[in-house]
């Protein structure tokens, strides 16, 4: 039985008003409006995010997910306006969400930030933790998605994350339950789950420890963001080749040091026994204004892929 996943990430949406700096004072947010406005808002294209909420939309893929991201400052208005982007791309049922580093840049009322995406990462709790809490496990036929946060609020020179012995714990047991249950494992997470991925100020501070869990209890996929580059790693575990693979930002324009926005299309299937995966990457093409596959390749459960993505960091 397949099931067809789509993942997107980072999309940064537009526009970051200067006044939402102002409005509940905090001096990272000013940093990064000075940052947005300077920089980043050259960018991150608004066009390109819902051109690329168009074609998911129209590829129909049985499930969604994002790997954070969506805001820049973290401003009341942002969220609001990320809100109403996710209504209008999918509801909470085929559309699942971790947070990232962006997400959480500053202390928020989680009322008014995160919280309002609760539809999108409430799932089953291995140990009946109230709704909203994380790891969720969602179920979709024969795949067990299992969203992890490694968003935290971080000091103004730091973009890392963590996940904490909690998440860690809980993250071993539902990885072990769901293995021996049959289930293609899909975790989601913001920040590349793997030591060395990233430099250490925005790195996810116990990577080690994540790596730890996935090599003993075992998973299929590992889906990222952060880095606004496309990656692919592969490692061993108990239970066969697992693969960590990051999309680009959802927004970014050619002509920048990162790769120009992308999304993927995931085909999960099972075949002689172990786990496939058919890949196909959907790339922002400029002069078309659109989105096109550009890329197709296979990655199973059995033997090493025949590509490598890149460890460097180009964020």
């Amino acid at each position: 039985m397949t099931l067809t996943v789509a993942h997107f990430s980072d999309v940064h949406l537009a526009p970051v008003p200067v006044g939402e700096a102002f409005a509940d004072f905090r001096f990272k947010r000013l940093v990064g409006i000075a940052s947005w406005h300077l920089h980043r808002k050259h960018c991150h294209s608004l066009e390109i995010a819902n051109a690329l909420r168009a074609d998911i939309r129209a590829a129909a893929p049985d499930h969604v997910c994002c790997t954070g991201d969506m805001v820049n400052i973290a401003s009341y208005g942002e969220f609001q306006r990320g809100t109403q982007w996710l209504k209008d791309l999918g509801d909470g049922g085929w559309l699942s969400l971790v947070p990232g580093n962006h997400d959480a840049y500053v202390t928020t009322d989680p009322d008014r930030s995160t919280g309002l995406w609760t539809a999108y990462f409430t799932g089953g709790s291995f140990n009946g933790s109230e709704a909203g809490s994380f790891p969720f496990v969602r179920l979709r036929r024969n795949v067990a998605i299992i969203g992890l946060t490694s968003a935290q609020p971080q000091s103004l020179a730091r973009a890392g994350g963590t996940l904490g012995p909690a998440q860690l714990r809980d993250l071993a047991l539902q990885l072990e339950d769901l293995g021996k249950r049959g289930f293609y494992r899909l975790v989601m997470i913001h920040h590349p789950p793997l030591p060395g991925l990233t430099i250490p100020a925005r790195a996810l501070t116990d990577a080690e420890a994540l790596q730890d869990v996935l090599k003993d209890k075992g998973a299929e996929f590992v889906l990222h963001g952060h880095n606004h580059i496309y990656m692919l790693n592969s490692f061993a575990t108990r239970s066969g080749m697992a693969h960590a693979c990051a999309t680009p930002s959802g927004s970014m324009t050619s002509g920048h040091r990162h790769d120009v926005a992308a999304w993927h299309l995931y085909r999960i299937s099972r075949a002689k026994g172990f786990w496939q995966t058919d890949v196909s990457i959907r790339q922002w093409q400029q002069d078309k204004k659109a989105f096109e596959e550009v890329r197709t390749f296979t990655l199973t459960s059995a033997t090493q892929p025949q590509e490598q993505g890149s460890h460097a960091d180009h964020s």
